[in-house]
């Protein structure tokens, strides 16, 4: 079991709010499908490997691996997406352990994956340390981990820098998400306990009417965004209305054709 998972755990305010935030995430699925498959298809999976999704969400990823013949286990903080993640396999007549949980106390022995995935979940754990440690402790020996994130200088990292801006902020310690996102980062972070480190890059093609349709959306999904409208809206209109100009003026950056391009960063690495 996990060696953190006896101790008092100093940010519990800050995961109930996440869970609370997060529950609302699962219209947002339909866009991230596509990306479930391009991950699947980077970790190189095969049928009958044991596979960990962490922060699975509504089971995109879990359910794509379990389709093609993966022993697949989904974990996730928020029990609103697990809900509509096991009606999800449901429909698609596969079948996968879900489990609720949070990445930096994961309820496994070490050693216990072939596999361990996570789609820009991961990511939203406050210590990044303590979350690698623990997706590396339960894969095995030549086991491969692979994650996809959001690189801080393209749409969705410079969309969290914007946001963090106007939110109240975080506690002391909390790691920005986008640090997930640098390649550097990224290998200082799984240090040596891992070879054979590979990236490369994927996008997520949004339909969208306008900026400010879009913009709605992630005011309705986004944790983090939901978070901070609901705080401003209470205690500042004018900043919160001066966010939105923001906000609006950075998706049209990205918005073609009704079409708002998120490209994001794809990592795999080999346990060593």
């Amino acid at each position: 079991m996990s060696a953190f998972a006896s101790n008092i755990d100093p940010f519990d305010s800050f995961k109930a709010a996440q869970k609370l935030g997060w529950a609302h995430f699962a219209p947002l699925a339909e866009m991230t499908t596509p990306p479930a498959a391009q991950l699947v298809k980077h970790a190189h999976l095969r049928a009958g490997l044991r596979v960990l999704d962490v922060a699975c969400g509504t089971g995109v990823v879990a359910i794509t691996a379990a389709r093609q013949g993966a022993r697949v286990t989904g974990l996730d903080l928020t029990p609103a997406l697990l809900e509509r993640a096991r009606e999800n396999s449901r429909i698609a007549g596969v079948e996968v352990d879900w489990r609720e949980g949070d990445v930096e106390q994961l309820p496994f022995e070490n050693s216990s994956f072939d596999v361990v995935l996570s789609q820009f979940g991961h990511i939203f754990a406050p210590r990044p340390d303590v979350a690698a440690a623990e997706m590396l402790r339960v894969l095995k020996s030549g086991g491969t981990i692979a994650f996809s994130t959001w690189p801080p200088e393209l749409f969705v990292g410079r969309m969290f820098t914007l946001t963090a801006r106007y939110a109240p902020p975080p506690p002391p310690g909390v790691s920005p998400p986008t640090q997930w996102g640098d390649p550097q980062i990224i290998t200082e972070r799984l240090g040596g306990t891992v070879k054979d480190l590979v990236f490369n890059r994927g996008s997520m093609l949004v339909p969208t009417l306008s900026p400010q349709h879009f913009r709605e959306t992630i005011e309705r999904t986004a944790g983090p965004v939901i978070k901070m409208v609901e705080s401003l809206s209470a205690s500042d209109p004018a900043k919160l209305a001066a966010f939105r100009r923001e906000y609006e003026t950075l998706a049209a950056e990205y918005l073609e054709e009704n079409i708002i391009r998120q490209d994001y960063l794809l990592t795999r690495a080999t346990k060593i």
